[in-house]
Protein backbone atom coordinates (compact mmCIF):
# COMPACT_ATOMS: atom_id res chain seq x y z
CA UNK A 1 0.00 0.00 0.00
CA UNK A 2 0.98 3.50 -1.20
CA UNK A 3 0.97 6.24 1.62
CA UNK A 4 -1.89 8.30 1.20
CA UNK A 5 -3.68 11.57 3.05
CA UNK A 6 -5.23 9.50 5.35
CA UNK A 7 -1.67 7.59 6.77
CA UNK A 8 -0.57 11.78 7.37
CA UNK A 9 -3.10 12.45 8.85
CA UNK A 10 -3.03 9.56 11.56
CA UNK A 11 0.87 10.49 11.69
CA UNK A 12 -0.54 13.99 12.32
CA UNK A 13 1.39 15.10 9.28
CA UNK A 14 -1.42 16.95 7.88
CA UNK A 15 -3.95 18.59 10.23
CA UNK A 16 -7.15 17.34 10.74
CA UNK A 17 -10.60 18.37 12.68
CA UNK A 18 -10.41 14.96 14.69
CA UNK A 19 -13.64 14.52 16.48
CA UNK A 20 -12.60 10.85 18.10
CA UNK A 21 -9.31 8.54 17.87
CA UNK A 22 -8.58 5.12 19.98
CA UNK A 23 -6.00 2.93 19.34
CA UNK A 24 -7.67 1.61 16.40
CA UNK A 25 -9.61 4.36 14.50
CA UNK A 26 -9.83 7.98 14.27
CA UNK A 27 -12.16 10.08 13.29
CA UNK A 28 -12.60 13.60 11.48
CA UNK A 29 -14.63 16.08 9.55
CA UNK A 30 -14.35 15.49 6.11
CA UNK A 31 -13.02 18.59 4.16
CA UNK A 32 -15.66 18.17 1.49
CA UNK A 33 -18.69 17.76 2.99
CA UNK A 34 -21.99 15.93 1.21
CA UNK A 35 -23.70 16.76 4.31
CA UNK A 36 -23.98 19.28 7.70
CA UNK A 37 -22.07 16.35 9.58
CA UNK A 38 -19.56 14.19 7.40
CA UNK A 39 -17.18 12.74 9.66
CA UNK A 40 -14.82 10.05 8.02
CA UNK A 41 -13.91 7.19 9.99
CA UNK A 42 -10.71 5.35 9.54
CA UNK A 43 -8.85 2.27 10.77
CA UNK A 44 -5.00 3.56 11.72
CA UNK A 45 -4.25 -0.19 10.25
CA UNK A 46 -3.74 0.37 6.41
CA UNK A 47 -6.12 -1.87 4.73
CA UNK A 48 -6.63 -0.50 1.21
CA UNK A 49 -10.56 -1.39 0.93
CA UNK A 50 -12.92 -3.07 2.19
CA UNK A 51 -13.03 -5.90 -0.56
CA UNK A 52 -9.11 -6.18 0.89
CA UNK A 53 -9.94 -7.35 4.52
CA UNK A 54 -9.24 -10.32 5.77
CA UNK A 55 -10.70 -12.63 8.13
CA UNK A 56 -8.17 -11.45 10.67
CA UNK A 57 -9.65 -8.01 10.42
CA UNK A 58 -13.17 -9.05 11.62
CA UNK A 59 -12.50 -7.48 15.38
CA UNK A 60 -11.84 -4.22 13.42
CA UNK A 61 -14.53 -4.17 10.96
CA UNK A 62 -16.70 -4.32 13.96
CA UNK A 63 -15.30 -2.00 16.15
CA UNK A 64 -14.93 0.83 13.06
CA UNK A 65 -18.89 0.45 13.51
CA UNK A 66 -18.76 0.68 17.16
CA UNK A 67 -16.56 3.74 16.19
CA UNK A 68 -19.37 5.49 14.05
CA UNK A 69 -22.13 4.49 16.69
CA UNK A 70 -20.03 6.37 19.14
CA UNK A 71 -19.31 9.51 17.22
CA UNK A 72 -23.09 9.71 15.39
CA UNK A 73 -24.14 9.97 19.66
CA UNK A 74 -21.12 12.16 20.46
CA UNK A 75 -22.56 14.47 17.37
CA UNK A 76 -26.00 13.90 18.43
CA UNK A 77 -27.57 12.62 15.20
CA UNK A 78 -30.41 11.40 17.39
CA UNK A 79 -33.14 11.70 14.00
CA UNK A 80 -31.06 9.30 12.08
CA UNK A 81 -28.05 9.09 9.71
CA UNK A 82 -26.24 7.33 7.04
CA UNK A 83 -22.76 5.30 6.88
CA UNK A 84 -21.28 4.70 3.45
CA UNK A 85 -18.18 2.78 2.32
CA UNK A 86 -16.71 3.18 -0.67
CA UNK A 87 -15.13 -0.20 -2.49
CA UNK A 88 -13.04 0.62 -5.41
CA UNK A 89 -12.83 2.96 -8.73
CA UNK A 90 -16.40 1.71 -10.11
CA UNK A 91 -17.40 2.67 -5.94
CA UNK A 92 -16.71 5.98 -5.96
CA UNK A 93 -13.55 5.39 -3.55
CA UNK A 94 -10.71 8.10 -4.06
CA UNK A 95 -8.21 7.30 -1.46
CA UNK A 96 -6.58 4.33 -1.17
CA UNK A 97 -7.35 3.64 2.44
CA UNK A 98 -10.67 1.95 3.80
CA UNK A 99 -13.02 4.54 5.54
CA UNK A 100 -16.36 4.86 6.37
CA UNK A 101 -18.43 8.27 5.97
CA UNK A 102 -20.75 9.18 8.62
CA UNK A 103 -23.16 11.81 7.27
CA UNK A 104 -25.95 13.37 9.11
CA UNK A 105 -28.55 16.77 9.95
CA UNK A 106 -29.85 16.76 6.86
CA UNK A 107 -32.92 13.87 4.85
CA UNK A 108 -31.04 11.20 3.52
CA UNK A 109 -32.98 10.28 -0.14
CA UNK A 110 -33.10 7.13 -1.90
CA UNK A 111 -31.56 5.56 -4.33
CA UNK A 112 -28.10 7.38 -3.05
CA UNK A 113 -26.48 7.61 -5.67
Amino acid sequence: MTDTIFGKIIRREIPADIVYEDDLALAFRDVNPQAPTHILIIPKKPIVRLSESSQADTALMGHLLMTVKKVAEQENLSNGYRVVINNGTHGGQTVDHLHLHLLGDRFMGWPPG
